[in-house]
């Protein structure tokens, strides 16, 4: 029995769907780019109506919305929110998917260990994952040429791209080790939206204080930084590794260790 190939088949319906999703919404969200830049002015004028604290909160930085790069770090937050949600779905799935099918005695009666079945699914939700953010950054570097009503810069806009993927990898690795602490969760998707929309939610409160920012890795890439710096803040994002990797090994120390109930 083939895990890795056994859990890609199973993923494969919802990655598309998921993919599919990306792509459709900043088709929608880059579409109408230029409409904005022909009337910037006013655009401006209406986001500069708002309390400084929501354009914070929701990522508005008014002085570069106007530009191509400046417009799509805006928009990007709500695909990287929906990312989260297909990463943390994933990632809540890995172990308790066997609980609620009840599969998980015939599974770990197989001449396999817990070792190599966690790391087959784990592969098998990376390679959706990864499948997804290539096919959205490909579509989304074409929206933006054919969208664009000047050059921009290619390389920025790429890096705002790749923090979609690193997010993921911190929601889902976050996920995982929710999935085996509590195997027995009866709705993926419920747990999934609870624990996204709460670090969403704490991301837009640390608008208001720099050390907050720490708490919510919707928080861990300044796209005004990327923009000026044309690269990420380190701290941040060594500490999103640390999170990744230390939320694997104790996945993998607790799963190894925990007895496994199918009911």
């Amino acid at each position: 029995m083939n895990i890795f190939l056994y859990e890609m088949k199973a993923y494969r319906k919802s990655t598309l769907i998921w993919t599919a999703a990306l792509v459709v919404i900043i088709i929608l969200f880059m579409s109408m780019f230029p409409s904005i830049s022909k009337e910037i002015d006013e655009f401006k004028k209406l986001m500069e109506g708002f309390p400084e604290g929501v354009r914070k909160a929701l990522g508005i930085q008014v002085d570069s919305i106007g530009s191509l790069n400046g417009y799509y770090s805006y928009v990007f937050l709500y695909i990287t929110l929906c990312g989260a949600i297909q990463a943390m779905n994933l990632g809540i799935s890995i172990s308790s998917k066997e609980i609620r099918e009840k599969t998980a005695d015939f599974l770990l009666t197989k001449p396999v260990t817990r070792t190599k079945i966690l790391s087959s699914k784990i592969l098998a939700a990376l390679t959706s994952l990864l499948f997804t953010n290539i096919v959205y950054v490909i579509a989304a570097i074409i929206v933006a040429n054919v969208v664009k009503v000047e050059n921009f810069s290619l390389h920025v806009f790429l890096l705002i791209s790749l923090t979609l993927l690193f997010t993921q990898l911190i929601m889902f690795s976050i996920g995982i080790i929710i999935s085996v602490v509590f195997p027995k969760v009866k709705s993926v998707i419920t747990i999934s939206l609870g624990v996204v929309f709460a670090f969403f939610l704490i991301g837009m409160v640390a608008t208001a204080d720099e050390t907050t920012r720490y708490l919510s890795p919707f928080k861990y890439f300044d796209y005004s930084y990327i923009m000026i710096h044309e690269g990420y803040e380190w701290s941040f994002l060594i500490l999103g590794m640390f999170l990744i990797v230390l939320s694997l090994i104790g996945s993998f120390v607790i799963y190894n260790k925990q007895d496994i109930h199918t009911v």
